[in-house]
């Protein structure tokens, strides 16, 4: 049943993304900055956790548990070490994701030639 309800909900995530793009005619990176500030949002008022609890893969895997992660890490640090703590818990919780990031992107240029 777990299975079942990733599936469902990261589908729906995917939906929501889809008809911004289709519907509010957003590009992808308004899209995607739209997605991850939904999750940063959701984390805040305390309803991210909650939903990977239930649906586990289907809400840590699309790009809001990214803001959900910035969230997260900032307000566990800012209880430990104060102020300074917001802007080093963000890239503990983000670091290994901001460079796979990176470490793929540059893997992928050297294979396909950019355009622009």
């Amino acid at each position: 049943m777990q299975f079942l309800w990733a599936f469902i909900v990261g589908g729906l995530i995917c939906v929501v993304g889809q008809l911004l793009m289709d519907g509010v005619k957003l590009t992808p990176a308004h899209t995607m900055s739209a997605l991850v500030v939904a999750g940063a949002v959701a984390d805040a008022l305390g309803l991210y956790d909650p939903l990977v609890k239930f649906a586990g893969a289907g809400a840590s895997v699309p790009i809001t548990s990214f803001g959900n992660s910035l969230v997260h890490g900032a307000l566990t640090e800012l209880e430990k070490e104060g102020w300074i703590g917001v802007i080093t818990g963000i890239f503990d919780l983000t670091a290994a994701g901001i460079s796979s990031a990176i470490i793929f992107s540059f893997l992928a240029a050297l294979v396909v030639r950019p355009k622009g």
